[in-house]
């Protein structure tokens, strides 16, 4: 019995690998359509997100049969609990990719945000491709380092993020009204991202140590009030 368990264990270790590898597809392509105007890729991570979800459903659905069936305890009963919350984590983060995507691809051939708010997009977009490159080495080789990593450079986004309301409450703001709802709800997609993240991260270690680090306790990582 041990064996089967291990075996289908590691069948759901694996997904969420996959799964992990297409969000930082979908985000890697998000981030280009929005800065690039670019449609195949905004089409790309659209039709992707249906990949996504499959992976999460089928990742859920082997948990509750573990659970069912193998009766596990300890440190298994916590690795499978934890496999199903990063698999809802993965997802949301997929949803937000799509979102992203799904402005990119309204406004085309231009760019829903302004000249002026590209360079701070572009930041955004350099981390959250950097915390998608680290989320999936956290995965793979449970590294709480990297988990640890993740957690504390957050507030490196939250900055960014609260730089979009700087910008559009500005005097000098020049953008039209639909730019301004897209640069503060691109905004918002985009910092969630970092929170899902920092989430899977706060999972991840507690696979390993069984302990749940919590930058702030006040914080809402890995909500779905998105």
């Amino acid at each position: 019995m041990r064996v089967i368990f291990n075996e289908e264990l590691k069948a759901v270790a694996d997904d969420l690998d996959h799964m992990a590898q297409d969000v930082r597809r979908a985000i890697n392509a998000s981030g280009e359509a929005l800065l690039n105007a670019d449609l195949d890729a905004a089409q790309n991570v659209i039709d992707g997100d249906i990949k996504i979800d499959a992976l999460e459903a089928n990742i859920i659905n082997q948990c509750v049969s573990l659970l069912a069936k193998q009766n596990p305890v300890a440190t298994d009963l916590r690795v499978v609990v934890s496999s199903m919350r990063l698999a809802s984590t993965f997802e949301r983060m997929g949803d937000l990719a799509r979102h992203i995507a799904e402005a990119a691809r309204r406004t085309y051939p231009l760019s829903p945000v302004p000249d002026e708010a590209k360079d701070l997009f572009a930041q955004m977009r350099d981390f959250l491709d950097k915390t998608a490159d680290r989320t999936v080495s956290m995965l793979a080789d449970r590294d709480a380092d990297v988990a640890e990593q993740i957690i504390l450079d957050d507030d490196i986004l939250d900055n960014l993020h609260h730089q979009t309301f700087s910008m559009v409450l500005d005097d000098s703001w020049t953008g039209t009204k639909q730019q301004l709802i897209d640069v503060v709800l691109i905004g918002r997609f985009m910092e969630r991202l970092g929170d899902h993240a920092v989430s899977a991260a706060r999972r991840v270690t507690f696979i390993v140590s069984g302990f749940d680090p919590s930058k702030a306790p006040k914080r809402d990582e890995g909500t779905d009030i998105d």
